[in-house]
């Protein structure tokens, strides 16, 4: 009796989570088949769900725009690039080449401090620790509309404005990336640590090579959910670039809508070439994530 009770539960759940697969997956199976479709197609009256007739017209398009440098640096005090150098590639390029590099340090530095100050906040003991904590936990409720106008001037006083660093150093300080490694470094033992400083380890040592490979499910977590962050980050992009060779994939699409507000199909293409980073990382950091997951689902 139970065994059947266990086989309807299993096939239901299964079900449950195809239907929910479905509806999320079919959004990206939309986008990647409407960017191969002929213009008539995607403005039909009855949609095709399957294109009828594959064509490379919208990449065309979308990579033979706005030829520029692939790589340009911007002086502090400058509004524009003042040096650029490098192949000349399509807009579209430059926009993808922009946001990976903003993401990918975005996320390297922010598992690097968030490891850091959680394994702080953690293990060691020193007054304000718990008050601090508190802090950051509040921080972690406080929109961020509410810091815009404190983050721009600063980021102006600092000659950063219109830089992709004014993207990335905002990130670097995710409440939530610190909440997250703290409660990893919860569980790395302290009698690992205390016997690890008894044999003369310094606590450089003792963090890269104990706290770290003991909190790595945590930290590929926080890679997936830093770099998705950063590269969907559409109002703080908007409002820190202004200059077309520092724009992203995201504003470069919302460019492209304004100035093609009936081709979809270049739009479509655009935001398929802005998925492909994205499912690269997962896929890299899927290991790691579902530990991550599956660690944080036991503690709690």
């Amino acid at each position: 009796m139970k065994t059947n009770n266990k086989s309807v539960y299993s096939i239901i759940s299964v079900i449950i989570l195809l239907v929910l697969a479905f509806f999320f997956l079919f959004p990206l199976y939309w986008i990647i088949t409407g960017s191969f479709k002929t213009a008539q197609s995607i403005n039909g009256t009855s949609p095709d769900w399957f294109p009828k007739e594959w064509v490379m017209t919208n990449y065309q398009k979308l990579f033979s725009r706005q030829p520029t440098a692939l790589f340009s640096f911007t002086l502090p005090g400058m509004g524009k690039a003042a040096i650029s150098f490098g192949p000349k590639v399509p807009g579209a390029v430059r926009w993808l080449f922009n946001t990976v590099v903003m993401s990918l340090s975005a996320m390297v530095l922010t598992c690097v401090t968030a490891s850091m100050a959680g394994y702080a906040l953690a293990k060691k003991r020193f007054r304000g620790r718990t008050l601090l904590f508190t802090l950051i936990v509040c921080a972690m409720a406080l929109p961020k509309q509410v810091i815009l106008i404190p983050l721009i001037r600063e980021m102006s006083f600092l000659k950063l404005y219109n830089t992709l660093l004014a993207v990335i150093f905002p990130t670097v300080g995710w409440p939530f990336g610190v909440f997250l490694m703290k409660q990893f470094s919860e569980g790395v033992p302290g009698e690992m640590l205390e016997a690890s400083r008894i044999d003369g380890a310094s606590e450089a040592r003792i963090f890269s090579q104990i706290v770290l490979p003991m909190v790595k499910p945590g930290i590929g977590a926080l890679a997936i959910f830093t770099f998705i962050n950063s590269w969907n980050d559409y109002f703080m992009q908007l409002i820190m670039l202004s200059s077309t060779e520092k724009l992203t994939i995201s504003l470069g699409i919302a460019k492209l809508q304004a100035e093609n507000a009936t081709d979809f199909g270049i739009i479509m293409a655009g935001a398929a070439v802005a998925a492909v980073p994205i499912l690269i990382v997962f896929l890299i950091f899927q290991r790691y994530f579902t530990q991550g997951i599956a660690m944080g689902a036991v503690k709690g």
